[in-house]
């Protein structure tokens, strides 16, 4: 397997690692419960399941 034959400088590492950054989740209120959750995932509200504004399960998963 190869190996590099100099060692990269801090700098080299640093400049890489500048476009890693922590993004803000987006948030949305459902229309129906007017509850603010994450975009595109499906929430609990009351015990139902809900994703767009629609009823997808009656009663919510148990979390394992």
């Amino acid at each position: 397997m190869p190996n590099p034959k100099r060692r990269h400088s801090q700098q080299r590492s640093a400049k890489r690692r500048t476009h890693y950054k922590a993004s803000e989740t987006t948030l949305s209120v459902d229309p129906t419960t007017g509850l603010t959750h994450v975009r595109h995932r499906a929430h609990v509200s009351e015990g139902k399941l809900y994703y767009k504004g629609q009823v997808v399960a009656e009663k919510a998963p148990l979390k394992a």
